[in-house]
């Protein structure tokens, strides 16, 4: 928002300056430039990175964006045809790796390009998408702020993830957080299957949202990068990048105004969850700032969200004097691509959306008397998109997803009080709740009063998603919290309806050229201000009663309430002062409460000298010694081999076995016959929670005497019968039997494993 203000507010359309290409492109350039420099820094192969960076342009981004153009009406910026083609690229990459996987010829996946290259280049009329001239360009100040969050939110990434995450453990101590080698497994599995089974479970279906994973293991196929290097390091940082890119070119193009974009982008990316740091870290189900990392299919969903939310916003209905070209004709298979992409994404995207064309329709109905036909379309289509992730993807499994009404805040109330006294204390957790995640989105308010409540069909649409998903959050209940990506889905919208609230409040402002570059300051300076504070604070609160993790957020908010309070009082002495000031003060207060959530960020990254692994999540040891054994048997065996472990705990309590521990299946990339199966579909909800018994007994039976008590027969069984080729043990878990050595080969042994291949 700094350098927003100090560049100023551009008008809807942008003339074509007569800038050098090398000008025009800096900050495209200087933005990759930053993200790769900070991949190397994190000890990220130069090879990789090269590699990584043609495929991107090869194999997503130029046929994504040649289809783009063919699909598209009229062009209106290089970077949109780019931003929205790499999100079409990657629809196609999923489509062409599911065929060439399918086909059992995943290594031919880098050749599909050529499916759109070849006719791009031999039919005259698709020809001329190779290049295009473009009637407005991208302002300076836009461009340049962009990559600005872009390189603040890689940096974030460099000290939250990638620095604390090295792609191969160093060490016998390493921590890692809890989902990340169950995510690698995902991906791993999908090197070589469509659709992948459970990795922990060989032959298990994997009724998941798993095309994120998909995505990952296409970027390896391609790119010949190997997986673990694309998981730790490549993967999450490109789809932040893009993502944050989309938001961009998405308000654009929804308000016409260029600036409404790259704040949404700020307001997504640089702006994070308002709070006050005090050891209380996942309020309300979140995981610290952001998902990103911890939960890279949230990522890659925004990436095919957000084309799906500019798609249907030219069907809902266009804002009035948006001078931005329409997509044309196109637009209906814009929508059916990124709706078919997004059933698999995330399971929190469609209900989202369709929830918010659902809202579109009946207001409508209720103003206009009539239910315009295109909304009516959508939502049919995007019903039957979520039908078919429900029966096909999914089978009908509902992953521990329950209607639960309220039971995100629940744990904050206690019981047993008074009911006045239950009522305020629902109250105030209802406050720390709209704070913590929907501050970000104050903007909708001045926009909603400015415009008497009469929005544009558009706004409408942005509205309903923005409000859909946290409602969704406060109905459902999950046990691992997770009905929390609702609130990360509606985020996609409500951040573009904020920024649009900003920009018209700015417009009314009228700011000169000074008074941008003082606002531009001013914001700067309070984020800073609050960062210091923040960093070098701490509100005293006791471990209980159950509202105590919210309190010092109510703190920090009433304390800040009072500052605005005070500088309300003296505004008039304030405005006489500075005469400039005069009608000004709305401007100032809402850029205030935006940028209030600005430490979040780097109290997160900062966090990595308090919480191992940048955070306070539940984390597993990954030592160096399993992983080495994972890779060696990675390195030598088949794709279809299956292998079998003595190690299925996270840890042992009290009898009971933890059952998520993945990290073979993860770091080897080949399923496993009995692992840890906590994340199974079919186990999570349970009232065991991931104490819960596997759901097999002879198979777990047969795996465990294999190591305990083998057999020249039992191992025969465990070959013919399941597939295992491969028997990994942890001697610190328990050293295999002697006459395990007589029955099968030892191929790999270090200080901690060995690897015994079945004859």
């Amino acid at each position: 928002m700094t350098a927003l203000a100090s560049g100023g507010l551009a008008p809807s359309a942008v003339a074509p300056r007569r800038r050098p290409a090398a000008l025009r492109h800096a900050p495209a350039v200087a933005g990759y430039a930053f993200v790769a420099a900070v991949l190397l820094v994190a000890g990220t192969p130069v090879a990789a990175v090269a590699r990584w960076t043609g495929y991107a342009l090869l194999a997503v981004l130029l046929p994504g964006t040649l289809v783009f153009r063919a699909l598209r009406r009229r062009p209106h910026t290089l970077i949109e045809d780019l931003a929205l083609g790499a999100a079409v690229g990657l629809v196609l990459e999923l489509a062409a790796w599911a065929a060439c996987t399918a086909l059992g010829v995943p290594g031919w996946l880098r050749l599909w390009p050529l499916a759109v290259l070849l006719p791009f280049a031999a039919v005259p009329r698709l020809r001329r998408h190779w290049r295009v001239r473009y009637a407005t360009v991208a302002p300076a100040g836009w461009a340049w702020s962009l990559a600005g969050v872009v390189a603040g939110f890689t940096l974030y990434l460099y000290f939250s993830f990638l620095a604390v995450n090295p792609v191969l453990p160093r060490d016998e101590g390493q921590a890692q957080y809890l989902d990340l080698a169950f995510q690698l497994s995902l991906a791993g599995a999908a090197t070589h299957q469509v659709p992948p089974d459970l990795p922990q479970a060989a032959g298990e279906p994997l009724h998941y949202h798993w095309f994120g994973f998909a995505h990952l293991a296409a970027t390896s196929l391609v790119s010949g990068v190997d997986l673990p290097t694309v998981f730790f390091r490549l993967g999450v940082p490109a789809l932040c990048a893009l993502a944050a890119v989309l938001v961009a070119v998405v308000g654009w193009r929804l308000t016409g105004r260029p600036y409404a974009g790259v704040v949404a982008a700020a307001l997504m990316f640089t702006v994070g969850e308002f709070g006050f740091e005090n050891g209380w870290r996942q309020l309300f189900g979140t995981q610290a700032t952001f998902v990103v990392w911890g939960s890279p299919s949230m990522t890659y969903s925004w990436v095919l969200l957000l084309p799906l939310i500019a798609a249907l916003g030219e069907l809902v209905g266009r804002a009035r004097g948006v001078r931005v070209p329409a997509l044309g004709r196109g637009t209906w298979a814009l929508v059916v691509l990124f709706l078919a992409a997004s059933t698999g994404a995330k399971a929190s995207s469609l209900p989202v959306v369709l929830a918010a064309l659902t809202g579109t329709a009946g207001l409508a109905l209720l103003v206009r008397r009539r239910l315009p036909r295109a909304v009516l379309v959508a939502a049919g289509l995007t019903l039957a998109a979520q039908l078919f992730a429900t029966a096909v993807l999914f089978a009908f499994e509902s992953h521990g997803v329950t209607l639960d009404p309220l039971s995100g805040l629940r744990p904050y109330v206690p019981t047993g009080r008074p009911a006045a006294v239950t009522v305020l204390l629902w109250a105030a957790v209802a406050v720390a709740f709209l704070l913590n995640l929907q501050l970000r989105l104050a903007g909708l308010l001045p926009l909603l009063r400015h415009r008497r409540w009469r929005l544009e069909p558009v706004q409408v649409f942005l509205l309903g998603g923005a409000l859909a998903g946290p409602a969704i959050y406060l109905a459902v209940g999950h046990p691992g919290s997770s009905n929390q990506y609702f609130t990360r889905t509606g985020f996609a919208f409500g951040v573009l309806l904020s920024a649009w609230g900003w920009i018209e409040v700015a417009d009314r402002a009228a700011l000169a050229a000074r008074g941008r570059r003082l606002l531009g300051a001013g914001a700067a300076g309070f984020a800073v201000l609050l960062t210091v504070v923040q960093l070098g604070s701490a509100i005293s609160t006791p471990a209980s009663p159950a509202y105590a993790p919210v309190l010092p957020l109510l703190w920090w908010a009433g304390a800040l309430a009072v500052l605005a309070l005070v500088v309300a009082l003296y505004w008039p002495a304030l405005c006489g002062l500075w005469p400039g000031l005069a009608g000004r003060g709305g401007l100032l207060l809402l850029t205030a409460v935006l940028v209030a959530g600005a430490p979040g960020l780097v109290l997160d990254a900062a966090a990595t000298r308090t919480y191992p692994n940048g955070g306070a999540y539940p984390v597993v040891a990954m030592p160096a010694s399993r992983v080495e054994a994972a890779r060696w048997v990675h390195a030598h065996s088949d794709p279809a081999d299956v292998l079998a472990t003595n190690v299925h705990c996270r840890a042992v309590v009290d009898g009971w076995c933890d059952a998520r521990s993945f990290w073979l299946s993860g770091y080897a990339e080949r399923s496993v016959l009995v692992e840890g199966w906590a994340f199974a579909p079919r186990m999570v909800g349970r009232p065991q929670g991931p104490y819960a018994p596997f759901w097999d007994a002879a198979r777990q039976r047969a795996n465990d005497v294999a190591f305990t008590a083998p057999t020249a027969a039992g191992l025969a069984a465990l070959r013919d019968r399941y597939g295992v080729r491969w028997l990994v043990v942890d001697r610190e878990v328990a050293p295999e039997a002697p006459d395990l050595r007589r029955l099968a080969d030892l191929r790999f042994a270090n200080s901690r494993m060995a690897v015994y291949r079945l004859r």
